[in-house]
């Protein structure tokens, strides 16, 4: 080989190297992470829920984007010195900042509302129990009518929102229960509110003591019976005698209206007569003599207000009495004892005897401290 050979070889490797080594300091025009990073920012944007709870915000990052991406795409095989000044890549950035700090924002309030959602389900989740509780411990479901059931399903709906990352509709749903929650125990405290009631109370202490002063005046029996603590007692020449646990109606602890509302009445009555078996669908009964004057006073005055509808009629059949079946837990405003405790008081009374049927005896009755403990929850909630 020739010396020239050899040199121009040489020359050309020289100006090979020197190219590439320049078209290794060129960059594409714009860096592809830059825009795999905006692309990523605009899919968490959307994620959160940027078009619907900042529309603005969102709306104004589309309107850049949408053009600047197209730019990108035409400029996409461009190449550029280095320190060349490039237009696109100053306002991707800027983008990219933008977006970056929406999101930033949005996670913010994202989390905000997480924690806000998650401290209101568990709240109406409390206060449903404390609810539900209560209602057990009076048997004060009929009072609400279907209004627990509402409630439960708002109080599901709720969690289960919440479960599914919906805050709003979680915080929408558990704001509906609150209401709910709320008119059930205004509804109770109007109700049963005389139960917690001095005067009422009073009224009923009243009777119950001038039943008992018959029962030692005339050296007899009498009975008493509480409502609110589901309580017969029964007394003799004024002591007492024994205490048994009872149930009441299906709506027992309101004040009786009218037939079928399965409340048990309450007044001054007498037994007109004992049934034993073949006499009554019960094991035995102690019939009481409802209604009585005052009952038919008070039914009377109710319709004259509106306050009992003018088809309603006042019933009657109102019975202290034993159990029909294993299965019947309840009656249809008659005072039921276990069969065994009514035997033993069917045995001790006669007709004629004095029965005083009274809400409650105390200011600390079951249902007044109920209606206090739900009080108290709602002031704490």
């Amino acid at each position: 080989m020739s010396t020239r050979s050899v040199k121009s070889g040489l020359i050309a490797l020289a100006q090979g190297c020197f190219l590439a080594g320049a078209l290794s300091a060129c960059v594409q025009a714009i860096p592809p992470e830059l825009v795999s990073a905006i692309e990523t920012i605009d899919q968490q944007l959307v994620a959160l829920k940027a078009p619907e709870i900042a529309p603005d915000e969102y709306a104004r990052f589309v309107r850049q984007w949408v053009p600047l991406r197209a730019r990108v795409q035409s400029d996409d095989d461009l190449v550029r010195w280095p320190w060349e000044a490039n237009d696109l890549e100053a306002e991707l950035r800027r983008l990219h900042d933008e977006g970056g700090n929406t999101l930033a924002k949005l996670h913010g309030e994202r989390q905000a509302q997480q924690q806000r959602a998650q401290l209101k389900v568990v709240r109406v989740e409390e206060r449903l129990r404390a609810l539900s509780s209560q209602i057990e411990a009076i048997d004060g479901r009929i009072v609400l009518g279907g209004k627990p059931v509402q409630t439960d399903l708002l109080v599901k709906q709720a969690r289960s929102f919440y479960d599914q990352h919906d805050y709003p509709r979680s915080i929408e749903a558990a704001d509906l229960a609150g209401k709910a929650l709320q008119v059930q125990s205004a509804l109770l405290a109007r109700e049963l509110g005389r139960y917690a009631d001095i005067q009422s109370i009073r009224g009923w202490q009243t009777l119950a003591q001038q039943t008992i002063d018959w029962s030692r005046t005339h050296r007899s029996t009498a009975i008493v019976v509480s409502k609110a603590e589901r309580v017969l007692t029964l007394y003799k020449n004024g002591n007492k005698v024994v205490s048994y646990p009872v149930r009441l109606g299906f709506n027992g602890i309101r004040e009786k209206q009218f037939q079928g509302d399965g409340a048990t009445p309450e007044g001054r009555y007498r037994i007109t007569d004992k049934r034993g078996a073949g006499r009554t669908q019960f094991y035995r009964a102690l019939v009481l003599d409802y209604p009585n004057q005052d009952d038919r006073r008070r039914f009377a005055q109710g319709k004259k207000v509106g306050r009992i509808p003018a088809m309603k009629q006042i019933g009657g059949q109102i019975e202290i009495h034993g159990v029909e079946n294993e299965f019947m837990a309840q009656t249809l405003g008659c005072v039921m004892l276990e069969n065994a405790q009514m035997s033993a008081l069917f045995e001790r009374v006669e007709p004629g005897t004095p029965v005083s049927i009274v809400g409650a005896l105390t200011g600390r009755n079951a249902v007044a401290m109920a209606l206090a403990k739900l009080g108290d929850h709602e002031e704490e909630t």
